[in-house]
C-alpha cells in the first residue's frame, strides 16, 4: 500500500499546494489528487525505494547549478515504511531526484 502526501511550494512566499497519492495492489485509488496518478505511481514504484530510503554511500559530486526555488515535502507510507523526504532543485543531484519523481511532485514525466 502507498499513501503519500505531497506539499509543494513554487517559492518560499508562494501558496502551498497539497496532493495525495494512494494506491493498493499497484492501482491508484480514487482518493489520489496528484495530476496523473498512474504516472506518479509508476515513478514511485520504479524509484521510491532508492530515493526514499537511500543506502549509505560515499559523498556524491554534484554540479553546482540552480534549478529554482521549488521545494516539495513527501510524507506518508510506502509499502509499510514511513516516508519523510524533502525535494528541492538546489544542485545537480537534487535536480536529478526532482526530475525522477516529477509526476509525484505535481508535474511532468520522469526523464
Amino acid at each position: 500500500m502507498i499513501d503519500l502526501i505531497i506539499r509543494l511550494r513554487e517559492d518560499p512566499a508562494a501558496v502551498e499546494y497539497e496532493f495525495r497519492l494512494k494506491a493498493t495492489d499497484g492501482t491508484p485509488s480514487a482518493d489520489s489528487t496528484v495530476p496523473d496518478p498512474a504516472a506518479a505511481l509508476a515513478v514511485v514504484e520504479r524509484f521510491g525505494e532508492r530515493i526514499f530510503f537511500p543506502t549509505p554511500a560515499p559523498p556524491r559530486l554534484c554540479t553546482q547549478q540552480y534549478g529554482g526555488p521549488q521545494v516539495a515535502v513527501v510524507s506518508g507510507t510506502f509499502h509499510g515504511r514511513r516516508v519523510e523526504a524533502v525535494f528541492s532543485r538546489t544542485d545537480g543531484c537534487e535536480i536529478s531526484r526532482w526530475n525522477a519523481m516529477a509526476p509525484l511532485l505535481g508535474g511532468g514525466t520522469a526523464t
